[in-house]
């Protein structure tokens, strides 16, 4: 297993990579990549849907009213920003704050498992319908499943799964919001946990005795749950700008 060290240095890549994505329409409208940020070694992860207006001029995730909001029910139970680590599913807006498309949430989707596997969190908070919809691989909606901890393996990682209503959902509509303070009042005891407990790295496969097709070459299959077979992005431009502390919140 990785030191702490090798996994920030792991993410900074990951960053790097992600600033010159061109996988889907999306990188023809943005004005930055929002990776997230936050503690790299957080037990607690926020995911949401995707950066809004301030977000895409800042590079930073949940910096609008939604993100005071957050920062104020983190307060709460006694926790701030560098205590946890938030990301979104599409790093990148969407013009006009529209929905997600499907073909940008699975082009998006492995920078996000990359983000769980060398983060290593123990719990992730869904912030609203897409993200919790995404996350679990199924349609219920986040009004019948709000402040119910489950089980989940995302990607690579097993973790305490729990959806939450959107900060934004809850700006304007006490009732929304009062169902997001109680849900996150529960957040301190469901973390005291622990991880559960990790899927098995796949056996590797036996040698084959037979002579091996020359014309297949070498196959490289990778599987994730919840989710298709993702490629594996291209590597960073050697020019690639140096990676912001502040953004990936290495503290």
């Amino acid at each position: 297993m990785s030191t702490a060290t090798e996994r920030r240095e792991l993410l900074k890549a990951v960053y790097l990579e992600a600033k010159v994505c061109i996988a889907c329409q999306l990188s023809e409208t943005r004005t930055n990549v929002v990776f997230g940020s936050g503690n790299a070694d957080a037990e607690l992860m926020f995911v949401g849907e995707a950066p809004g207006a301030n977000e895409d001029l800042q590079g930073l995730p949940f910096v609008g009213a939604a993100g005071k909001l957050l920062d104020k029910l983190l307060a709460e139970i006694g926790m701030e920003r560098n205590d946890v680590f938030i990301a979104n599913c599409l790093k990148c807006r969407p013009p006009d704050n529209r929905n997600p498309y499907p073909h940008e949430l699975d082009s998006c989707q492995h920078w996000l498992f990359s983000q769980l596997e060398l983060i290593q969190p123990t719990m992730v908070c869904t912030l609203g319908n897409f993200a919790t919809k995404l996350l679990r691989g199924d349609p219920t909606g986040i009004s019948k499943i709000h402040g119910q901890p489950e089980v989940r393996t995302i990607g690579p990682r097993a973790v305490r799964l729990y959806p939450l209503y959107h900060p934004a959902a809850a700006l304007y509509t006490p009732s929304t919001l009062e169902l997001l303070r109680a849900d996150f009042l529960r957040i301190p005891e469901i973390l005291k946990l622990g991880a559960p407990r990790q899927p098995e790295a796949p056996q590797p496969e036996p040698l084959q005795t037979e002579a091996a097709d020359p014309t297949l070459g070498d196959l490289v299959v990778a599987e994730t749950t919840n989710s298709p077979k993702v490629e594996q992005a291209a590597p960073a431009e050697p020019d690639a700008p140096a990676v912001s502390e502040q953004q990936l919140g290495l503290f």
